[in-house]
């Protein structure tokens, strides 16, 4: 159990705690920092509004994170949690804070980064998932966002934050579930059909970041990105692969291995020769390309990441509420399933101005099963997801959020004030690489048209929804199923020397 938790639910989290500044948002709470009135201690306290989960799956995921983390044993690179209130409005998680910033953040702000670095971060990553299945808990969302360091100190202590999608597992058993985030996927969560082996792939595919600076599975769509974990090609030609130890591509090769059942597990990995003898791995440093391609691919996650906080603030309870009385509406015969027609026809009727194949976009996209017709869970999911990426006014108001003098334009001064807080000591340099990045026609601002070709390249921004991450993957591993790209049991790796 961990050390000091405590359950308040009759309690008032304001009797004990102070709330402070807003430290962060995800997409159904925010996280304060807090203080202990009598301890004077500081903690970071996550309130997660009940407006916002909106399914029993998401009451289920809050449910199972306190279970799991009341469970977990207390672990120096596991944060601790304390209590755990609740009122009309949220359920409060008091946690130990972290202060010492993103793990890429840090990795980004040395001057030497080298094998030796990646390594040490590996092995914490990699002993937290050996306490999660040692004690029957499988994480299945592992990925650089969930670990903060505790303090700024040089030799401050990793921690994974954040067990939001984790579950309870018995031997053998097996899931179905399609959750985690693209990039850090295993196939056979496409493929419906996994354990906790998925919590090795995922940390497989860190420590490839890790050494390369790019992700081993990439592509511009999101069937694009699951195809491309399906294959499982390694590229070990592009700098600086040439010049990484066999050691650490041996490691690499056998955490994406794509059979589960040959895959290595956390105690082979920390037995491996590259963690195991960590003094002895090459203090070479990896090279300026790695540490230039990390701070890309974080300054990118965390303008889009901040982007969709703003689309999320606009969708509006009333905008679901309409989504469930309008799909009540369509269903005439009570029967649970409403047809394409019906769909369009609904539509109009509460005004909206999709174009019919933008309507045809949202039952593909709904129709999780593809019977062809929409169940009440499909459609209010799937609604909400198509909003999030679609909406034009939603696009419209995040872009205004960040053009702060309504020039049509944003430029490094908006960007600064709009992510100072996010970006760590070297704002001007990462300031400096989104710009390159989403300026395509290189003013030195981003226009409007600039801004949403960004918001719809690639899938990392949409991600941070459970909602998107769900509904979309398990729409496309139906889809992949039904053209025969996923086959049950059929396991493939191949690899560019």
């Amino acid at each position: 159990m961990s050390e000091g938790y405590q359950s308040m639910q009759g309690e008032n989290l304001h009797d004990k705690y102070i709330l402070g500044p807003e430290l962060g948002r995800g997409e159904f709470g925010i996280t304060y920092l807090c203080r202990d009135k009598e301890t004077n201690e500081k903690l970071a306290c996550k309130s997660i509004s009940k407006r916002k989960l909106r399914t029993a799956v998401d009451i289920e995921d809050v449910r199972r994170e306190v279970a799991v983390m009341h469970h977990l044993p207390a672990h120096p690179n596991i944060v601790a949690l304390r209590a755990v209130y609740q009122d009309e409005a949220a359920v409060h998680l008091v946690m130990e804070l972290c202060e010492g910033g993103e793990l890429f953040d840090r990795i980004i702000a040395r001057g030497h980064y080298s094998e030796r670095e990646a390594a040490a971060v590996i092995r914490t990553i990699v002993e937290v998932v050996q306490v999660c299945h040692k004690h029957r808990v499988m994480h299945r969302d592992l990925k650089p966002e969930n670990f903060l360091f505790a303090n700024k100190d040089s030799n401050s202590a990793l921690k994974a934050i954040d067990f939001g999608l984790s579950c309870f597992f018995s031997p053998g058993e097996k899931f179905s579930e399609i959750v985690g985030s693209p990039y850090y996927m295993a196939p056979e969560v496409l493929k419906r059909n996994y354990g906790p082996e998925v919590d090795v792939w995922s940390a497989g595919v860190i420590l490839y970041i890790l050494l390369c600076g790019v992700p081993p599975f990439w592509a511009e769509t999101e069937q694009g990105v699951a195809l491309a974990i399906l294959r499982g090609a390694l590229d070990f030609t592009r700098d600086p692969w040439p010049k990484v130890s066999d050691n650490a591509k041996h490691l690499v090769r056998h955490m994406l291995d794509a059979d589960p059942k040959s895959r290595y597990t956390a105690q082979q990995v920390l037995d491996h020769p590259w963690l195991h003898d960590a003094k002895r791995t090459p203090n070479t440093a990896l090279g300026d390309a790695v540490r230039a391609r990390l701070k890309q691919f974080s300054a990118m996650n965390k303008l889009k990441k901040r982007a969709l906080r703003i689309i999320a603030e606009h969708l509006s309870g009333e905008e679901i509420e309409g989504l469930k009385g309008m799909f009540q509406m369509m269903d005439t015969n009570n029967s649970g399933a409403i047809s394409f027609e019906e769909l369009k026809v609904g539509l109009q009727k509460i005004g909206s101005q999709l174009a019919e194949s933008e309507v045809r976009l949202l039952m593909d996209a709904a129709d999780v099963d593809g019977n062809g017709s929409l169940d009440y869970g499909e459609f209010v999911a799937a609604s909400i997801h198509l909003q999030r990426v679609d909406n034009e006014e939603h696009l419209q108001k995040a872009f205004s959020h960040f053009d702060r003098d309504g020039s049509g334009f944003i430029d490094m001064d908006d960007l600064q004030t709009a992510l100072g807080d996010d970006l760590g000591p070297n704002e001007t340099d990462v300031i400096r690489d989104i710009m390159h990045e989403v300026d395509t026609d290189k003013d030195g601002q981003i226009s409007y048209e600039e801004f949403v070709s960004m918001m719809r390249t690639g899938t990392d921004w949409r991600k941070a929804s459970r909602h998107y991450s769900r509904e979309l993957f398990n729409s496309l591993s139906t889809r992949l199923m039904r053209d025969g790209s996923l086959q049950a049991g059929t396991y493939s790796s191949r690899e560019k020397r």
